[in-house]
């Protein structure tokens, strides 16, 4: 099938990005085979559960973003100066249409948020092992360069296991019209870095991520480092602007890799609070994959409802019923309603694979008690055990197109 390019007034519904005549039909057309033989077009008919009020409001109202915005969720963006060869960022500036047929050759383009030597860097060289891995500016700029066909796949973070949810990609998956396609878990370990020579004694300043300043603020103190703490867009930038700028007097929290990468020394390793630090990734692309039955599935959803009580527990009873396990449930304000009636998405994570029957039951009757529904996704967990790395290996984990032990995770295509 040729691939084309898509147009910008497309709507994020679950199912082709490629235009249609045909409407999008209801779950209540599901009532297919579970056999994992099933074609893309019965899937994406099968599963694009929309209700008849969305299919004619069309799209969610979202807020835009503005063209140069110098920074990410509301944190101050360091000025930065590519150095040693790496790939600048992509900015807003930077997304203009590509080739539609971009994406064809052996290796993957993969967006992230952040510049080499970031965690979200780590995390996709893990998910697509022999990726060429894109930096963006923005998460935004990630949603928009796969769906500008620029770059292939993007791999975004949606939740930390201390920090919480990324409520920014939240919102997007909702505004934009990508799919998640898997997931892929990655171990937080934190170092200290500074430019060689430097000792901790002098230190007036830390920078880094704001999550990297909470995840080791205890380990800071026990260090006798009562010095500022300043926050950037991520651990990697402030590596970065350390290394730019010669700054003697300031650390920063990032990992072993973005040391190598910017010529920094490790003051102290491994200074997270936790050691049981992970971030979950959600891989997204333009199309979804067929869900299969053969591997343990996870499926994510995100509904709203209209004003009535007892709403969200009989959409949770519609699960337990089922003995379908919920892994994830989260709230957002709805953007389509003024603030004062403080109404509501939700979004659920729930452990089944839309091939199954008793999912699509299950969202059959959830539609009953919601003016919206739709699939973001169905996909294979990671389920992979993980482990810390040290110091000596985390380059070595993050480094794009390198063959890894843990294997090519959870590398869902269409």
């Amino acid at each position: 099938m040729k691939a084309i390019a898509p147009s910008c007034n497309l709507k994020p519904m679950f199912g082709s990005n490629q235009p249609t005549e045909q409407s999008y039909p209801s779950v209540q057309n599901a009532q297919r085979s579970d056999s994992c033989r099933t074609s893309r077009s019965e899937w994406q008919s099968s599963c694009a559960i929309l209700t008849s009020k969305v299919v004619s409001q069309g799209t969610l109202p979202m807020p835009l973003v503005s063209p140069g915005v110098n920074h990410v969720n509301g944190h101050y963006s360091a000025a930065r100066v590519p150095q040693h060869g790496h790939q600048k960022p992509l900015g807003v500036s930077d997304l203009s249409p590509a080739d539609p047929m971009h994406g064809d050759g052996a290796n993957q383009r993969v967006a992230y948020q952040g510049v080499p030597g970031a965690y979200s860097e780590a995390a996709a060289c893990k998910a697509y092992p022999n990726c060429e891995a894109v930096p963006c500016e923005q998460f935004e700029v990630a949603f928009q360069a796969v769906e500008l066909w620029i770059a292939d796949r993007a791999v975004l973070p949606i939740e930390n296991s201390l920090g919480g949810s990324i409520h920014r990609n939240y919102d997007l998956l909702l505004r934009h019209s990508l799919h998640i396609v898997g997931e892929v878990q990655l171990p937080v370990h934190h170092c200290l870095l500074a430019l060689p020579g430097v000792r901790k004694e002098f230190l007036t300043c830390v920078i880094s991520h704001p999550q990297g300043l909470a995840q080791c603020e205890h380990t800071l103190t026990k260090l006798g480092l009562n010095v500022a703490r300043n926050a950037v867009d991520n651990t990697a930038v402030a590596a970065e602007f350390i290394s730019a700028n010669k700054l003697h007097d300031t650390a920063a929290i990032a990992s072993a890799r973005a040391a190598e990468i910017y010529g920094l020394e490790i003051l102290e390793d491994g200074i997270q609070d936790d050691v049981s630090n992970v971030t979950r990734f959600v891989m997204l692309a333009r199309e979804p994959i067929i869900p299969r039955m053969d591997r343990p599935y996870k499926t994510s959803i995100v509904f709203a409802h209209e004003k009535g009580t007892s709403v969200l527990y009989k959409v949770l009873s519609a699960f337990a019923f089922r003995d379908i396990s919920l892994t994830k449930i989260e709230s957002r304000p709805n953007h389509n309603r003024p603030i004062k009636h403080f109404e509501y998405m939700f979004y659920i994570d729930f452990e089944a694979s839309m091939a199954e029957t008793r999912a699509q039951n299950a969202l059959l009757e959830v539609r009953e008690f919601t003016s919206f529904l739709r699939v973001l996704g169905s996909y294979p967990m990671d389920v992979a055990p993980w482990s810390q790395p040290s110091s000596s290996t985390s380059s070595h984990t993050a480094s794009p197109k390198t063959n890894h032990s843990n294997g090519n995770v959870n590398m869902a295509k269409p």
